[in-house]
């Protein structure tokens, strides 16, 4: 007899209906699986057979062929596992088939016939709402980013043959709400108000969460680089729905976001490693899974010790900082992950750490070739991706044992809510930031006053910047004019813009 049960598979982020067909025919026992299957899948014969042998009901020992249609695209994944077993169990009349014609079975089995979690069911359940499945058979485990969707109705299994007796009674759903946990409230870790001095670089820091840009800082071991940056999380405006959807795609499909949904409770803050690897950065793998690149989507990306990270992980952040996503080819086909995030590079000047920042005990002792060695590990191509560029200075024992009250996150943050605003009621509410303006939007909407625009073309010919500086000196320029709520960028948003493009450790052209 031949049983038919809806699913879908996942190919890095895109996810695709599949209909599992299983048919029962006289013949010598065996299971056949069809239809482009990975290890993964072929291996479900011998979960799904021990499953439902362990359930208190019976494999059929009969010709079994499992075929997944289309049967020309990759299957991968153990989500296979539940689907096999409740189209099988139908071929056998085991299970009823009333209520499986509109509904979707996502879930992998063990041995005992528990079901367990899967990777991926967020964007799998948002592609076959996109085709009109309303009724879902998830994991338990998966409950929490599923509850994320709304307008959709779940059954939550826990054991195969406690579902089976539901198919054949009545089955009970919960209906989702989509919304998220905790009104997707901002977690603080980090508060500006821990931070004395450093008043440049708290700047910078504003300006970077007004309008998404990129931020190099370059100081002296101690300066509060890393301290500041994770701060940054903190004054940033909580995600919106739409976004909160993308970057909970991303996590579900990294296996992050089975048990909770507690990523979405800010926006993401990645850190990795200085030794992390290229593939760890975009997503490695036959079938490549997101990286830290994609996993900072609508986030910030912070690098410390840049010119330590490997030369070629350095290079590919070129085309997502550049583009906003990240391509990633291999033999199984070519992948696309979102990668629209915030750069922040921490670095000192030098192998030491003192070059230019000398004091009293501190001096470099670093041969100029090493200082250029040093530097030269981040190539000019990268350097000018890089929006703003700040010095972070020593702070002296005054600033330390300063009793001033210093502004707190909170308070910031409700000054950048305001900018953004602005900035989004001037772009129609569409999503673009600043960072992402291309070469027509900087046109229309980068509106330089006659004295901005005198000091622009002065600063383009002395510091010999490239198209790219250009444009993106015009960006960061419309973000400080954002922040006054200056609809005409002025000469001194402008100049203020000019102050973070130079830097002593780099010459751009």
């Amino acid at each position: 007899m031949l049983s038919k049960v809806v699913t879908a598979s996942i190919v890095g982020m895109q996810a695709n209906k599949v209909e599992v067909e299983v048919d029962v025919v006289n013949g010598l026992p065996a299971v056949n699986i069809v239809g482009l299957p990975d290890m993964a899948v072929k291996e479900s014969r011998d979960r799904v057979r021990a499953a439902i042998d362990n359930s208190s009901m019976e494999f059929p020992m009969q010709r079994v062929t499992v075929n997944l249609s289309p049967a020309d695209s990759r299957k991968e994944g153990t989500h296979f596992d539940l689907p096999i077993a409740i189209a099988t169990l139908l071929s056998t009349k085991q299970v009823k088939d009333k209520l499986l014609d509109d509904m979707v079975v996502i879930g992998e089995l063990s041995l005992d016939g528990s079901i367990m979690s899967v990777n991926g069911v967020l964007p799998m359940i948002l592609e076959l709402k996109s085709q009109g499945y309303k009724k879902m058979i998830l994991p338990m485990d998966n409950y929490k980013e599923a509850m994320l969707v709304e307008g959709l109705q779940f059954y939550f299994a826990t054991n195969l043959n406690d579902l089976v007796e539901r198919l054949n009674s009545d089955i009970d759903l919960v209906t989702s709400d989509g919304v998220l946990n905790d009104e997707n409230q901002t977690l603080i870790t980090e508060d500006f108000d821990e931070v004395s001095g450093q008043e440049n670089l708290k700047r910078a820091m504003e300006i970077v969460a007004v309008g998404s840009h990129n931020l190099l800082i370059v100081g002296p071991p101690g300066s509060g680089k890393t301290m500041l940056t994770r701060c940054l999380p903190g004054i940033l405006p909580a995600l919106s729905f739409e976004e909160s959807m993308e970057v909970a795609s991303i996590y579900s499909t990294a296996g992050l976001l089975k048990h909770s949904t507690n990523a979405l409770e800010s926006r993401p803050f990645r850190a990795p490693h200085h030794t992390s690897s290229a593939a760890a950065l975009t997503g490695g793998g036959r079938i490549p899974r997101p990286g830290e690149i994609s996993l900072s989507h609508h986030g910030v990306l912070f690098l410390d010790e840049l010119p330590e990270f490997d030369k070629r992980s350095l290079e590919i952040l070129r085309q997502p900082m550049e583009e906003g996503f990240v391509t990633i080819s291999r033999s199984a086909g070519t992948f696309t992950f979102p990668a629209n995030f915030m750069m922040i590079g921490a670095m000192n000047p030098c192998p030491c750490g003192y070059y230019g920042f000398e004091e009293k005990g501190r001096a470099c002792t670093c041969a100029p070739y090493q200082i250029q060695r040093y530097v030269q590990r981040i190539s000019g191509p990268l350097i000018d991706r890089v929006d703003l560029f700040c010095e972070a200075r020593r702070l002296e024992y005054e600033d330390l044992t300063s009793t001033r009250r210093m502004e707190s996150s909170s308070s910031i943050r409700k000054r950048i809510a305001k900018a953004r605003d602005f900035q989004f009621d001037r772009y129609g509410n569409s999503g673009i930031k600043n960072a992402n303006l291309n070469t027509t939007q900087i046109k229309k909407y980068c509106v330089l006053e006659a004295n901005a625009e005198k000091l622009m073309a002065c600063a383009y010919d002395r510091l010999k910047l490239s198209a790219r500086a250009y444009s993106r000196l015009m960006k960061v320029s419309r973000s400080i004019a954002d922040m006054e709520l200056s609809e005409k960028i002025e000469e001194k948003h402008l100049a203020e813009a000019l102050q973070f493009r130079t830097t002593s450790l780099f010459q751009r052209s």
